[in-house]
Formats: structure tokens, C-alpha cells, sequence
């Protein structure tokens, strides 16, 4: 089962079809080739309801489990947002081990075996989960689209645990830190980045994609508004949405920063032929690298004699800025551009627990 492209398509270009092998209701195996289509997802989703509305009982006995992943990623490549597409990718190695499996032969003990070599890897039970929960998407798809029926194995599939593992603990530079973690930066760019970082609560992908459009020297704010998720690609790079809706947000911009962006604004002006407001604030025409702001990020920290935080820290750093000076949740959360305020109190409910104290402390002076 596959979808493919003729390439002598009709005269009104239509040239993308599907085809497999079935057996019907009463055991005889029946080959289909559909009629031909205008793009691969009218064949694609013109095969999904064949399958579903067919008068026959249409029971695919060889297929693979490579053949339900390839339709899945089929029907999603078309739907997904490019974040969640590079997230599949990533994983597909770890499920690579059942691809030659027949899905009428998929059982438990093969699952079970899956996670002790998944628990060979040097990756985090957290990812390990992830990829659980990947794994069982695919599960599903084949239920919804392919009327297959995993229950016998479904019921019995547990994630993963380990009693010994520990959450990794939030890092973050007080106020004092970070200034004296910038004061060690002289080029300004480079002081821009982590300034954006820290000040603004910028997700390392916002901050690539951020382009001097975005930039409102007037009105003193950024706009969020996309963010670019490939990995030290400079060459080959795609803008897409923000993590969520809330995450499209106006952050305003402090004295220091505004400052320093206007003077890049004027350096960038005369350093790049060809300069225009479509260039990135951090790079120049194309997005800064990872690698590259990793290393930046290391050789200050060394400078300073503080423990290297990790870029998304930077953001935690921003979240324990604001409730440490008096921000109330509602405004923590929309500044960086959390979804829920629940997500808000989750992530920061022990920063919030000290901005408690002084709460306390007003009631007990009003005793005295």
C-alpha cells in the first residue's frame, strides 16, 4: 500500500494515484489502482476512504509496520506544524526496529523488548516518553484510518519509569549574575543576543527568527511572532509558528536593550551590503547557529566563573526576574507567552512559593 506518481501524468497534470494488495471477505486477493490525481494528498486521502468505505471487508494481512508509518507521515506531513514534523524525524531511528514487523504479528513481547533497548540509549526518561507516546500516535492512526486492532497488545503497553531518576533542576542567573555575565561581552551583538534572552524570555527558535521587522523602536517593543526550529543550518532554514497561539506576543523591550539595538540597527546598516529589515537582529541574512551561540554562551560564563546555564535557563532566569520584583502570575505567563496559567504555576510554583513570604510579611507589619 503506497502512494505513487506516474510520470506520464494527463494533460490536466493529474499524475499522483494509489494501489495495493488486499484480500476481501471471502479470502481472494484483489490488487486496486486508483484513478489519477491532481497532488499526493487528494491520492492520499482519496486511499484513506477507499479503505474506510469499501463494501468489502478489506483485510491487508502483509502490511508492515513501515507501511502504517509511511501513511502516517503521508497524512501528517500535510496537516502538522514543521516543529512537530522535526520532532518525528528525530524519533524515527528509535522505531526503526519495527518496520519489517507484519502489524498482524505486532505483540507485547516485541514491545517489551523495544524498551529495554530503548533503555540502553544515553537519552533522558523524559524523551524516552516522548517516543512512547510517538510510538503509540502511530498506533492510533492505524486504529483510525485502518480499522486495525491493537487492543491485545494497547491495554498491556506501559511508559517508562525509573524510581532512581532525578528532574533535572532549573538553572538560572539572578540579576546580579547576569550582569556580571554580560560585562564580560564587549561585541554587541553578542550582548544583544543574551540580552534578548534574559530580558525578554525569548525561546532559542524566537530569537533566531527574530528579523528587524520585528523590532518596534517607537511603540519600544518585539513582536513574536515565528521561530525557526532547524539546527545549525544557515544554508537551508524555513520560518514557522510560534510553539502555540499565546506564544504570538508583543514583549516590550527595557532601556538597556532598546539602546543597544539601536546602535546594532546602525552597525548592522553599514557592515551588510544589501541590508534591509529582512535581515535577522542576532545574524545577518541567514540565522545565527546554534553551535555558535553554545560557544559564546560557555567562553562567558568561563570568563565570569559561573556555571554555564543553558540557553532556554536564560528564559527561567527571565520568569524568576519577574516574580522575585512583584509580577503576579497572569503577567508572568503572558510575557512568555505560556498557553495556560497553570503552565505558569507548574514550571515556577517554587519561585512563586518565596514571593509567598513577603506576602506574609506585609500582614505580620500590619500586626505591629
Amino acid at each position: 500500500m503506497a502512494i505513487y506518481k506516474d510520470p506520464k501524468p494527463t494533460k490536466n497534470g493529474r499524475a499522483w494515484y494509489f494501489k495495493f494488495s488486499y484480500k476481501d471477505a471471502f479470502g481472494v486477493t484483489k490488487q486496486y489502482r486508483s484513478k489519477r490525481y491532481l497532488t499526493k494528498k487528494e491520492a492520499t486521502d482519496a486511499e484513506r476512504m477507499f479503505l474506510v468505505t469499501s463494501t468489502d471487508k478489506i483485510e491487508d494481512n502483509n502490511m508492515t509496520f513501515k507501511d502504517l508509518y509511511d501513511d502516517f507521515r503521508a497524512h501528517n506531513d500535510e496537516i502538522m506544524k514543521a516543529t512537530t514534523l522535526c520532532g518525528y524525524s528525530y524519533k524515527e531511528k528509535y522505531i526503526e526496529c519495527f518496520f519489517n514487523v507484519k502489524l498482524k504479528d505486532f505483540n507485547i513481547m516485541q514491545f517489551e523488548q523495544w524498551k529495554k533497548e530503548i533503555n540502553k540509549t544515553n537519552i533522558s526518561l523524559r524523551y524516552k516518553n516522548d517516543i512512547y507516546k510517538f510510538l503509540k500516535s502511530i498506533l492510533n492512526f492505524g486504529v483510525k484510518w485502518h480499522n486495525l486492532n491493537f487492543q491485545a497488545v494497547y491495554n498491556k503497553m506501559t511508559k517508562f519509569q525509573d524510581p532512581n531518576s532525578r528532574r533535572i533542576e532549573m538553572s538560572y542567573y539572578t540579576y546580579e549574575e547576569f550582569k556580571h555575565f554580560i560585562s564580560f561581552e564587549d561585541d554587541l551583538r553578542w550582548k544583544c543576543v543574551f540580552e534578548i534572552l534574559y530580558y525578554c524570555g525569548l525561546r532559542k527558535g524566537e530569537l533566531k527568527a527574530l528579523t528587524w521587522k520585528d523590532i518596534h523602536f517607537n511603540k519600544k517593543v518585539i513582536s513574536v511572532n515565528k521561530q525557526i526550529t532547524q539546527v545549525n543550518n544557515r544554508q537551508k532554514f524555513e520560518f514557522s509558528d510560534t510553539k502555540t497561539r499565546d506564544s504570538r506576543r508583543i514583549v516590550p523591550i527595557t532601556k538597556v536593550l532598546l539602546n543597544d539595538l539601536k546602535m546594532l540597527y546602525e552597525k548592522s546598516k553599514k557592515e551588510y551590503y544589501g541590508f534591509n529589515d529582512d535581515f535577522f537582529v542576532v545574524s545577518d541574512a541567514r540565522p545565527i547557529a546554534d553551535s555558535t551561540i553554545y560557544a559564546r554562551r560557555t567562553k562567558l560564563a568561563e570568563l565570569a566563573n559561573l556555571k554555564p546555564i543553558r540557553l532556554h535557563d536564560f528564559r527561567h532566569s527571565c520568569a524568576s526576574l519577574l516574580i522575585n520584583n512583584g509580577a503576579n502570575v497572569t503577567l508572568v505567563a503572558k510575557y512568555l507567552g505560556h498557553t495556560k496559567i497553570e503552565e505558569t504555576l507548574n514550571t515556577y510554583s517554587h519561585m512563586f512559593s518565596t514571593a509567598l513570604d513577603s506576602v506574609v510579611s506585609v500582614i505580620d507589619s500590619l500586626e505591629d
